[in-house]
């Protein structure tokens, strides 16, 4: 190993490690992409994280694996290896006793899309309709009472409706 002596600013010097194996090389180059070569990663940090998303199968084989892990820490490096998480067995295993294998499926994350049954948008149009004639009819019998209005204030008869209703 490499030790250096770093000044601090007050001047007190600390010695600092270079690590073990560089970034890039594992001890295992078993996987979801397996035999792919190991290279170093960009140091650019990425804007947003790239969400992981695993395939039915592979977590049906990862669950597989776990369960043949018979000896003491072997599921422990499993997960190392495969950059998991107990907490992802645990949901997997009950999507599994589920019995359904869709269950297993990565699902589109955010809001769902309202399936709207057609009668229902017919109601809500229906409705909306009734709301702005009713408003319409509203306003007619305003002007209607107007007219009669100004109809008795100036003396002028009414003439009779042509159509026979009472009003």
């Amino acid at each position: 190993m490499i030790a250096e002596k770093i000044k601090a600013p007050q001047g007190i010097s600390v010695p600092l490690r270079a690590p073990s194996r560089p970034w890039g090389e594992t001890s295992h180059q078993v996987g979801p992409h397996q035999g792919a070569v190991a290279a170093s990663p960009d140091p650019e940090v990425p804007a947003k994280p790239a969400r992981r998303r695993f395939t039915a199968d592979y977590k049906l084989r990862i669950l597989k694996l776990a369960d043949a892990c018979t000896e003491p820490g072997s599921l422990g490096a499993l997960l190392r290896r495969e950059g998991l998480y107990s907490s992802n067995l645990t949901a997997w295993r009950r999507q599994r006793d589920e019995g359904v294998r869709s269950a297993l499926t990565p699902r589109k994350r955010g809001r769902k899309g309202t399936v709207s049954h057609p009668l229902i948008r017919e109601n809500e149009e229906l409705r909306k309709a009734n709301e702005r004639l009713t408003r319409r009819l509203q306003q007619a019998e305003l002007i209607i009472d107007v007219q009669k209005k100004v109809s008795q204030m100036l003396g002028i008869p009414r003439s009779a409706p042509e159509d026979g209703g009472n009003d």
